[in-house]
């Protein structure tokens, strides 16, 4: 009897522990509460940003933050996992009139719903049971990148962010892993990206300073925010040291005040007609 083999590698984890948030800033904090809570049944934090100009939106273990400024539209998609799509599409249909005259819109697929926010952005949700234990959240951010890059970027995350990023066999795409059930995408794209708006997002790493000393040496380093943070922009080819691709990353250590901090979710079932008792919040699935 042969004796049974497994690919160990597929089980590591590397160096990004977790993405947190994705930061897209918004002109209308009051429609943009509308789209994210009431339309997309997520959560707003009870705890943080509860002025005017900023709104944090839980979803499961992961966030959007949403800052008052001029729109800011990411360059591909975001995925995200909803506890129930029936429930979303029969909310798009019901809320959707608030939405008019706005970049909203919606298609429901055989297997996911897209559903385009009202700036532009857009969230691609698929059900529980696609992304390992996850049951709300967000597993993974797609980006449209320049043709040729891919490669490229594939090294920048292991040989800068000490990460596994896998290519696909033609070599335009490359997915970086992160923790257990999320992961960043890079696709090549032949049409032309629009011009990088500064939005950005949050991850966060076991080996903190690693990263930061090569990043430091090739002079891309562009805030020393304080102990437990620092920021970059540019990924860029470490064999040639060219730019390739624009996307801020938020870097925190392991010893940030907010890694693991418990997110409050509700449970988007629960109505005023339709309310169970002691059925108020959501746990989401170890992730």
């Amino acid at each position: 009897m042969a004796k049974k083999t497994y690919n160990r590698v597929t089980k590591d984890v590397g160096n990004i522990i977790a993405l947190e948030h994705v930061n897209v800033t918004v002109p209308d904090q009051s429609l943009a509460t509308y789209f994210y809570v009431n339309v997309m049944g997520f959560t707003r934090d009870p705890y943080m940003e509860w002025g005017p100009y900023n709104v944090w939106v839980n979803a499961g273990r992961q966030q959007f933050h949403l800052p008052t400024a001029k729109p800011q539209v990411l360059r591909g998609h975001i995925g995200v996992v909803v506890p129930d799509l029936q429930r979303l599409a029969s909310r798009l249909k019901q809320m959707s009139k608030r939405l008019t005259d706005t970049h909203f819109n919606y298609s429901i697929k055989k297997q996911h719903i897209t559903v385009t926010c009202p700036w532009g952005n857009e969230l691609r949700c698929y059900p529980p049971g696609k992304f390992g234990q996850m049951q709300l959240g967000i597993p993974y951010v797609e980006l449209n990148v320049p043709t040729g890059s891919a490669t490229g970027i594939a090294r920048f995350y292991e040989e800068i962010m000490d990460c596994r990023a896998i290519l696909n066999g033609k070599s335009d795409r490359v997915d970086v892993q992160i923790g257990q059930m999320q992961r960043l995408c890079f696709k090549e794209s032949k049409k032309a990206s629009p011009e990088y708006d500064g939005h950005h997002i949050a991850i966060y790493v076991s080996n903190f300073s690693g990263p930061h000393r090569k990043l430091d040496e090739a002079g891309r380093i562009t805030e020393e925010s304080d102990d437990n943070q620092y920021r970059f922009q540019t990924i860029f080819d470490p064999k040639t040291n060219q730019s390739l691709f624009d996307l801020e990353h938020e870097v925190r250590s392991l010893h940030h005040p907010m890694y693991e901090r418990v997110l409050i979710n509700r449970n988007d079932a629960q109505s005023f007609f339709h309310y169970q008792k002691d059925r108020d919040a959501f746990t989401p699935a170890e992730q």
